[in-house]
């Protein structure tokens, strides 16, 4: 697949954007204007990084510098000088960059080949995971500490307690210029132990993955199971992060069954052969969507309902519409109209697909734990609501 239109998507996402998405704010002690300075922050609140962005209300103009003289350019150049800071894979940075800019112009992330492509063209560029280069602790060891990052997104320390053998404390020994501990999910490749990887949280909305994380065919899997079947597994349910897995299962523990459940992230990129391995594994289990209620997340849901019953659906944006490929047959649909639903209409799904999103007014289930709808329901007041009671009233005696 082609790399995805950078003009077009610079003309949604400016450097400003990217700025918020990896934890700096802007300085209006600075002066809001033609320039706009935003901070990153360490843990100490000291700046650890200022730029200054020019032409803050025009997306496609936006250039950053630095008073320093050190890096600046437009919003590619800026996440180029930030790439291990996102979760995004891809074997070159001209994917990760587009994936990026996708994910933020709240596009479906670009489709490109799986890591076996890498392989059959020997391909070398491939960063290597390396386990010493962590030093990582147990969280149950560091209740407290893992309270600091959890607690700002309404994670409760029962629902660590419930999590925390799948969860670790974990510093990159390789940063010199930090030296303190984020909070890591291990990734494995469905029914092996070995580590090969970690989605990494921290403070100020920092968040990453481990330099060479195997995010095509390892996740976070958290498997509560007392018996280690995992045809004995009933639902497995899938989400973006690990906060929203966690927050999805906070929300709903009491109609929950977890000792026949499965609790995944795939760490913000979908690959097919994370989700078609791991369902291939739990072989009689239900696939559940509990993917985000954006455009993104929406399409991750009809990609993985496909890949349940074994097919590969090529998804793409037009200027127009959204349009479904599989093998000689396409389909179209509006933005709005993407769901797991509305494709049933157009294509016979397995009955184990299964969906659990978030209320509709909220983007993800950690905003539902957060309490932040990013839609506002119209609330009737006292007199719309009598109003529309003595209606009924009256169409009921005719």
């Amino acid at each position: 697949m082609k790399l995805p239109d950078f003009k077009a998507l610079k003309e949604r996402v400016g450097i400003d954007d990217v700025a918020h998405a990896l934890g700096y704010k802007v300085n209006r002690l600075a002066g809001v204007g033609r320039f706009i300075e935003m901070c990153l922050h360490d843990t100490q609140g000291s700046h650890s990084d200022t730029i200054i962005i020019k032409e803050p209300k025009n997306k496609a103009s936006q250039t950053f510098f630095r008073h320093t003289g050190q890096g600046g350019g437009d919003v590619i150049s800026f996440i180029l000088e930030n790439i291990n800071s996102f979760h995004e894979t891809g074997k070159n940075q001209w994917e990760i960059v587009g994936k990026v800019l996708s994910r933020l112009a709240n596009e479906p992330v670009p489709e490109y080949s799986d890591s076996s492509y890498l392989d059959k063209m020997g391909y070398t560029g491939k960063q290597v995971f390396t386990p010493e280069r962590y030093d990582v602790q147990p969280i149950s060891e560091h209740l407290v500490a893992g309270m600091t990052f959890l607690t700002p997104r309404g994670i409760s320390q029962e629902t660590l307690k419930t999590f925390a053998p799948y969860i670790v404390r974990i510093r990159d020994l390789e940063m010199e210029n930090y030296k303190n501990y984020n909070i890591g999910f291990p990734y494995r490749e469905p029914g092996k132990e070995e580590v090969v990887g970690y989605e990494i949280r921290g403070f100020n909305k920092f968040k990453s993955k481990a330099t060479g994380t195997n995010s095509s065919t390892a996740a976070w899997i958290v498997d509560m199971t007392p018996y280690g079947n995992p045809r004995g597994v009933e639902n497995v349910y899938f989400a973006e992060s690990a906060y929203d897995i966690m927050a999805f299962y906070q929300v709903n523990r009491l109609k929950l069954d977890s000792e026949n459940s499965v609790f995944v992230s795939i760490g913000g990129t979908f690959s097919n052969l994370q989700i078609a391995g791991i369902m291939r594994h739990y072989a009689n289990a239900n696939a559940v969507d509990c993917f985000d209620n954006d455009l993104a997340g929406r399409v991750y849901g009809i990609r993985m309902a496909g890949l349940v019953d074994g097919m590969h659906l090529n998804v793409v944006r037009t200027s127009e519409n959204i349009r479904i490929t599989i093998k000689d047959k396409e389909i179209c649909l509006a933005p709005d109209k993407v769901s797991v639903k509305e494709l049933s209409k157009h294509l016979p799904l397995s009955n184990r697909v299964r969906q659990w999103k978030p209320p509709e007014e909220f983007k993800d289930w950690n905003d539902v734990v957060l309490g932040k709808p990013y839609i506002q329901k119209n609330q009737q007041n006292k007199f719309q609501r009598d109003a529309a009671m003595a209606e009924r009233r009256k169409g009921l005696k005719q």
